[in-house]
């Protein structure tokens, strides 16, 4: 019942962290990665896997900010993305300074692709289009497996949690990358779960029970339902947390946000969608 008589305080919360998410998106917009502004991909093979943060310490004099990622295979492919559009010589001197650092052999040829931003642009549109469908076939399941209110509730919930982890990364300066795109995909299946879970608990309490005591069932569904969202979304940010720590940077930029996600989405779901859920039915009780 605490999270119910403190509701003002979590909704209070989110708004402000929004509210402050939007406001610096418009005065500095995002970080965007290689994906959205474009740049150059140099593709480099290696006699074998090469620790990535050893390959970034070689490019530092170019002053790159490169993303790399690596393709294991017969033949280990290094490829290196950065914003930054690189001539002829410029290529020239990385490839020579990787040679030179790791020993490849002379006849080693770097294949490079120039890109432009229209990549992430079409990413960001096919995503908005998933997240569409994906909130609309919700809202469908659950109108007709709860209620209409149980159902508009959940998207508002997906929306905030979308929103809360864009200010994240907009107030912190994180590079938005396709990566990003793949989480944000991900954490709104997965963030649904758990409301759902807490809906369910309040339509097995509200069955034979007045809509005066909406208020308080809410409550007693949610504090019944806490234990199983706490421990299974600690359980799963650990696991997200030791890829980001032990992992290669190309699961570090997807295990980030997905972090984040998770913690968010579990804050909506408990702190949020119940008692959004009771405002709005006893307002319409009320009328």
């Amino acid at each position: 019942m605490k999270i119910m008589k403190h509701y003002k305080i979590f909704v209070a919360f989110s708004a402000i962290f929004i509210l402050a998410g939007l406001l610096a998106v418009l005065v500095w917009g995002f970080n965007l990665g290689v994906d959205f502004t474009g740049g150059t991909m140099l593709s480099i093979p290696f006699k074998s896997a090469t620790d990535s943060a050893a390959i970034r310490e070689s490019l530092e004099p170019f002053d790159l900010d490169p993303v790399i990622q690596q393709s294991a295979g017969d033949s280990e492919i290094v490829f290196i993305k950065t914003s930054q559009s690189l001539n002829a010589s410029q290529r020239q001197e990385i490839m020579a300074k990787l040679k030179n650092d790791f020993s490849l052999p002379d006849d080693a040829q770097m294949q490079v692709e120039l890109f432009g931003p229209n990549i992430g642009q079409e990413i960001s549109r096919r995503a908005v289009y998933s997240i569409a469908i994906a909130a609309l076939g919700m809202l469908i399941y659950i109108w007709f497996r709860f209620q209409l209110t149980y159902g508009v509730v959940a998207i508002i919930t997906l929306i905030h949690d979308v929103l809360m982890l864009m200010g994240i990364y907009a107030l912190f300066r994180i590079t938005v990358d396709g990566s990003f795109i793949a989480a944000v995909l991900t954490i709104v299946g997965y963030s649904i779960n758990d409301t759902i879970v807490i809906f369910d608990r309040i339509r097995e309490s509200a069955k034979g029970v007045g809509k005066k005591e909406y208020w308080a069932l809410t409550g007693r569904s949610i504090d019944r339902s806490l234990s199983r969202s706490v421990v299974t979304s600690m359980t799963t940010s650990v696991v997200v947390l030791m890829l980001y720590i032990f992992g290669v940077h190309s699961v570090k930029i997807f295990a980030l946000p997905l972090f984040w996600g998770i913690i968010v989405g579990t804050y909506s779901s408990v702190c949020i969608a119940g008692p959004l859920w009771a405002l709005i039915v006893t307002r319409k009780q009320v009328k």
